[in-house]
């Protein structure tokens, strides 16, 4: 298979449709190194971030003490190197704890809305499990749209 090998660059020469008229053969072997390479590039790129954070985590964290923020982002300077470091605020809200709350914000006669972001959803699994007659009530709220297609190749050995 060496003589079917297709480097990054050529890959990146080539049209979809060059892509697409590639020999089976082709087709799995590039599919296997992009994969491969894929999951190179994630270990590499969480290891080189483990170590920026060994680097400047410390400073970062003074730096944004001494400005007073939790959260956010903070600039630092390594020589000629300016480190940027962004630390986002990531925000989770007990459901079980804010259905209480609408119930009250309900009770009172105030609208949920005016304070919550409410957004209703059927998973499929039990949607799929109602009685039809209680589907049919629902179905004309559902939407279904295709999702994005994955594609797994092997290659099989011809008998």
């Amino acid at each position: 298979m060496s003589d079917l090998t297709l480097y990054p660059a050529d890959i990146a020469a080539m049209s979809v449709g060059q892509l697409a008229q590639l020999p089976p053969a082709q087709k799995a072997e590039i599919s296997r190194h992009l994969d491969e390479a894929l999951a190179w590039l994630k270990q590499a790129r969480a290891k080189f971030d483990a170590a920026l954070e060994a680097a400047y985590g410390e400073q970062a964290r003074a730096a944004r003490l001494e400005a007073g923020k939790d959260f956010g982002v903070v600039h630092l300077k390594d020589g000629l190197l300016r480190v940027t470091i962004d630390v986002p605020k990531r925000v989770s809200w007990d459901q079980a704890q804010l259905a209480a709350i609408a119930r009250r914000i309900a009770a009172a006669g105030e609208k949920v809305e005016d304070y919550l972001d409410v957004e209703y959803a059927v998973s499929e699994s039990r949607f799929s499990n109602w009685p039809p007659a209680l589907r049919a009530g629902f179905e004309a709220a559902r939407t279904v749209k295709p999702g994005k297609p994955t594609f797994r190749l092997a290659l099989v050995s011809e008998e």
